[in-house]
This record gives C-alpha cells, structure tokens and sequence, in this order.
C-alpha cells in the first residue's frame, strides 16, 4: 500500500522557532521596542527603562513592561546583564506573581523560565527559583486563576526546576501537582473520557508536557516506577477529545519507554496500547478537523514506530551555520519546551547559550567573526530562473499527450 502523501520522513528538517503546543506564549507574538536599538548601550538603557515600567499603577503598562522585557531577553543572549541585576530582576519577578493579576502574572512565570535559560545552571539560578518555586506553585493550584495563566505557569515551572539544582523532594512535589492536574482528564468510573472546554485541556496538556520534561532527568529507577504507577492511566488520555493532550500522552509514553526500556520492557506489550496507537496513527474521522489529523497521525506514527520497532525518527534542526540532529525521544521533548518559551530566539540561543548548547551536545560557540559566503542576488535570479524553467519543461512534457507517443 502506498504511503499517504501527508506521511513524515524518516529524517525531517526543521526550523527552530517551530510552532508550539502553546501559541499564546510565542514571543513572535510580542511587539518588542527593542529592534531599532543598534549598540549594546542603548539596548541596555531600553531594558532598564523597561523594568522601571513594571513599578507603574496601570497593569496594562507593567504587563507590556514585562513582555518587552520577555522578547529583549529572548532575541538576545544576556546572561552577564541578567547577573549583574538578579536582584532587581528577582524583585519585579517575585512582586508580580505575588501582587500582580491574570497576564501580569502570566507573563512574570514566563519572563522567570526565560531568565533561567539565560543564567543557565548556577547559584543565581537556584537562588531565583528558590524565591519563586512556592508562590509559583500556589498560582499553578490556585482554580480561580483563568486556565491560560495557569498553563504558562506549567510550563514555567517545568523549565525552571528542569534548569535549577532543585531538591528530589521539590522536584517531586512539583511533579505531583502536575499530575494532580492533568490527571483530571483520566478517564472516570463508567470508562468515559471527561468533556472539558478547550481552555482546561490546554490546561491539562501543559501539565503533562512538563511532567514529560522532568521525567527526562529522573533516574531509571524513579521512572520506571513512575510508569508502573501512571501508564495505565496515561493510556487513558489516547482518548481525550483534545488533540493537543492525545500527542502529550503519546509522547510522555514514547519518553518512558525510551528510559525504561532496557529495566521493564514488558509494561509497553500492553496490547490496548498498541491498538490505541495503531488507530491514531491511521485515523480518518471525518469528525476532526484535517489539520488535526495529519498532526495527529504524523506524531503517532512516530510513536508506534519506537515502540514496536524501536525505531526513532531523526529531526534535523539548522541554526546559522551549524545543524543538529534529534533523535531521541528525550532530546525532543526538552527542545520542544524551549521552544515554547523562546519562540524565534531559540535559533540565537542554540547558537550561544551555554546551557542548550551543553543540553544538546553541541560544544562551545563557534566564533562569530568567521565569514559567511553570500550569493549574489544576480546569481541567485539566475540559479532560481533556470531552475523554474527546467521544471516548466518537465512538467509541459508530462502533460502533453505527445509523450505517451515518444516515449
């Protein structure tokens, strides 16, 4: 039988700045007064000006404070100015969350994992997130929270306690409340996924993707517990009537295999699983939307594959000059988080932060001031010409009976 045409390459290459699981935390998405800043100074007086902004009684000035701030530290890798100002920045973070309200405080959790990722494993780092991890958690339980500040804080606090030297026993905490979340979309006493609006299961599915995230850097030990605990359920969530969660729950399942394998193979010869998985990675319901399909099949595809075959499909991303593979389950599920908080700067950041570039195996920095050969526009018409008309060419020749004839 022939492939369908919608079918995912072995090997697909990719962009960084792909799109996320949570669009409402693109920061493609956040207009950023910083672009017309040309030297290093000027950049830095824009910034200060900006955290002064967050102390201003309108919230609607503090929360386009705190997202330029957000897209600043994004486009730029700026983790010596993050240092010399941790405390000023802990300040406006830890004042936001704590007194701010609805995006205000949604954008502070964001801005947090972003600082984070710039300061990379440090005292900083531990110190902030120390500061923050409490307050943080009670927004996260807190139901009269709007779901959507909710959801970025899950995603945030995944980034940071996945970044910062928490404590196992804050780590597992953390991991609880999670699971407390996204478990609610488990299936009830009569077999039956819950109906949730699209807002809680968005809820649900940034719970589980961190929950997927720290599950990355647990023992085999933990994990392998952790799936004899949770799998059964987890394969509950293959049900859901959100997309979105049913790609989490395939790819947390797919994360634990992968940990677990050479420990209890013999948790994923669950036959109900491979049956839900064989059905997704082929469904047509004319119910769903298209889009949602041909994502749906795409990522379970992916997921069968692994766990019948072992097999796993190579994603290649390119940054400026440099390309990298991802071909582990693990290394997938922690680049997709980073995306969803750097958006468009994660082609910067895996060119110079330190911590992705140790996260993802890729070395030092190359040194920028190497060359990069262009091609003329000139050339580039004329490549680009020439390469339309072959194809006219072609494709006429197809197209003419006469070719049944000559041929």
């Amino acid at each position: 039988m022939a492939p369908s045409t919608d079918s995912r390459d072995d090997c697909v290459s990719v962009y960084s700045c792909s799109s996320s699981h949570f669009d409402d935390a693109d920061v493609d998405k956040v207009a950023t007064p910083f672009e017309e800043a040309i030297n290093e100074d000027e950049f830095e007086d824009k910034l200060m000006a900006a955290m002064d902004s967050t102390f201003l009684k309108a919230a609607k000035s503090r929360v386009s404070a705190l997202e330029s701030i957000r897209a600043a530290f994004s486009s730029r890798y700026v983790a010596d100015f993050i240092t010399e100002r941790r405390c000023s920045i802990s300040e406006i973070l830890e004042r936001c969350i704590k007194k701010g309200k609805g995006e205000e405080q949604g954008s502070a959790a964001l801005l947090a994992a972003l600082v984070c990722i710039s300061l990379g494993p440090s005292e900083e780092t531990d110190a902030l997130f120390a500061d923050l991890e409490s307050q943080m958690i009670t927004v996260l339980m807190d139901k009269s929270v709007s779901t959507t500040v909710r959801s970025r804080f899950a995603l945030a606090l995944g980034l940071c306690s996945f970044i910062a030297g928490v404590e196992v026993e804050n780590v597992t905490h953390i991991m609880d409340c999670l699971h407390s979340l996204f478990s609610c979309s488990y299936h009830k006493g009569n077999g039956v996924p819950p109906n949730f609006g699209p807002e809680a299961t968005a809820l649900h599915s940034a719970a589980l993707q961190s929950w997927a995230l720290l599950l990355t850097v647990q023992t085999s030990s933990r994990v392998v517990s952790l799936a004899d605990k949770h799998l059964h359920n987890l394969i509950q969530l293959l049900d859901s009537n959100d997309v979105e969660l049913r790609i989490a729950a395939g790819e947390t399942i797919a994360v634990m295999c992968e940990i677990c394998r050479e420990f209890r193979q013999d948790l994923f010869e669950d036959s109900l699983l491979f049956d839900k998985l064989r059905l997704l990675a082929t469904d047509s319901q004319k119910f769903r939307a298209k889009k949602d399909r041909r994502k749906q099949r795409s990522s379970f595809r992916d997921v069968l594959k692994y766990i019948e075959d072992e097999e796993t499909s190579s994603m290649s991303v390119r940054f400026g000059r440099e390309k990298m593979f991802i071909d582990t389950w693990c290394r997938r599920v922690q680049y997709d988080a980073f995306c969803q908080v750097l958006g468009s700067g994660m082609n910067l950041h895996l060119s110079q932060n330190f911590l992705l570039r140790e996260i993802f195996d890729l070395g030092p920095p190359l040194p920028i001031d190497i060359p990069v050969q262009k091609v003329r526009k000139s050339e580039r018409k004329m490549e680009n010409t020439a390469t339309s008309k072959a194809r006219a060419r072609s494709r006429g020749k197809l197209r003419d009976k006469r070719a049944d004839v000559l041929s």
